[in-house]
């Protein structure tokens, strides 16, 4: 998948997680896009079965396009911890790398890093 299409999953199910409903104009807000930009990207993520779009625009993840948000959600948090606890990273720098790293981690690297954090 691409990275542009983890990053609005991810910002879907942190805006959900925070605002209960998400509608595109919250994720041009949130991401400082354009509505044209995200009008293109929430079409491409209902072609894919990733979404839903309600009658009243509310955007609504599939099971699949859940699954798939909470994955790189998940990927995101625990490289940001382990960029900060473990390197000293600071926040806003870990948050910045964790973004960029969620999406080209090999499933294995992630997995170890898991592993790290449960036992520290």
């Amino acid at each position: 998948m691409y990275e542009s299409r983890e990053n609005y999953l991810e910002t879907i199910l942190i805006l959900e997680k925070k605002n209960g409903v998400v509608k595109s104009i919250d994720i041009a807000k949130e991401l400082n896009y354009s509505k044209a930009s995200v009008s293109r990207a929430v079409g491409i993520l209902k072609e894919s079965g990733l979404i839903i779009m309600m009658f009243d625009g509310e955007i609504i993840l599939t099971e699949n396009g859940r699954k798939k948000a909470e994955e790189i959600y998940e990927k995101h948090i625990l490289i940001t911890r382990f960029l900060i606890n473990t390197l000293g990273v600071s926040f806003n720098i870990a948050e910045k790398d964790a973004c960029r790293i969620e999406h080209v981690i090999s499933n294995e690297t992630f997995e170890r890093i898991k592993k790290y954090l449960d036992k520290n």
